[in-house]
C-alpha cells in the first residue's frame, strides 16, 4: 500500500510517499490535481491544510481549539483559524474583509498566504468523491506531539535545535528518515522546499503509515461541514489510544 504525507511549500505542495515494502520518494506538485493524479490509489494522504471550513459565525473549529490545548502555550500559535468558506474562494486581496464580515475575524499575512491551497483542496474533494475518503487533514506539530508520547516539541521547527529534535523523533519510528530527509535536501533548494516542509510531510507520511486503520483523530467524533467534510486533525499515538 501507498502512503503520502503532504505539506505546502513555496513550489507547491511536498510530498513524501512510502510503502509497505520500506520504498519511498519524495516529490514536488504544482498544484493539487498533479498530485491527487499521481497518488489516487494511496491508501492514506495525509495533508497540512484545512479541509473542514465554517461557513459563517465567529466560533472556531473544535479541531483547532482542542490542538492548542495538545501542544500548549510554547507550540500552540502553529495552530491558525482557518478563514470560512466564502473567504476562501474570494479573490484574495477581499479574502480577509469578506471573513471579518462573516467573523468578525481578520486574515493574517500567514493564513492568506495559503488561501490558495485551501482553495485547491476543498475544491477538489468537492469534484472527486473518492478523495474524500483518501485525502484527511493532519497537523504536523499534532504529528510530532503524538509520535513523541504527547509531549510538545521544546523548540521551534525553524530554529536548528527543532529540526534536529523533529528529525530524531521522526528516525526513531521511521529508521529511513535520514535518507529521505537527505535526498530531499539535495534535490530541492531552499526557495523551493524549506528544511521543515521536509520533516512536516514526512511526519504526515509516517503518521499515514503507522496509524493506517487505528487513526486518532481531534475531536474523538469529529463534525462535518456543509460539504460533509470532516473538520478534524488525524494522528496516530504510540503506545496506544487516548
Amino acid at each position: 500500500m501507498i502512503f503520502v504525507g503532504v505539506d505546502g511549500c513555496k513550489k507547491g505542495w511536498f510530498a513524501v510517499k512510502l510503502t509497505d515494502d520500506f520504498e519511498w520518494e519524495v516529490e514536488v506538485f504544482e498544484d493539487i490535481d498533479a498530485l491527487w493524479t499521481e497518488f489516487y490509489d494511496a491508501a492514506a494522504i495525509l495533508i497540512d491544510i484545512p479541509i473542514g471550513l465554517k461557513e459563517d459565525g465567529p466560533d472556531e473549529r473544535e479541531c483547532d481549539v482542542i490542538a492548542r490545548k495538545f501542544l500548549g502555550n510554547k507550540r500552540a500559535s502553529s495552530v491558525f483559524r482557518p478563514p470560512c468558506r466564502k473567504a476562501v474562494h474570494s479573490p484574495l486581496d477581499r479574502s480577509s474583509g469578506i471573513n471579518f464580515h462573516i467573523t468578525k475575524k481578520r486574515l493574517p499575512l500567514q493564513t492568506l498566504n495559503i488561501v490558495s491551497k485551501i482553495r485547491q483542496v476543498d475544491r477538489i474533494l468537492s469534484e472527486e468523491k473518492s478523495a474524500k475518503a483518501v485525502i484527511r487533514e493532519t497537523h504536523p506539530e499534532i504529528c510530532f506531539w503524538a509520535l513523541a508520547g504527547r509531549h510538545p516539541m521544546e523548540y521551534p521547527k525553524k530554529e536548528t535545535e527543532g529540526f534536529l529534535e523533529r528529525k530524531e523523533i521522526l528516525q526513531s519510528v521511521y529508521p529511513l528518515t535520514q535518507n529521505i530527509v537527505e535526498r530531499a535536501l539535495t534535490t530541492y533548494r531552499r526557495n523551493e522546499v524549506a528544511r521543515d516542509d521536509i520533516l512536516d510531510a514526512l511526519a504526515a507520511a509516517v503518521t499515514a503509515q503507522i496509524g493506517f486503520n487505528r487513526f486518532l483523530t481531534i475531536p474523538e467524533i469529529p463534525p462535518v461541514d456543509s460539504k460533509g467534510l470532516r473538520m478534524e486533525m488525524v494522528y496516530f499515538a504510540l503506545g496506544g489510544v487516548g
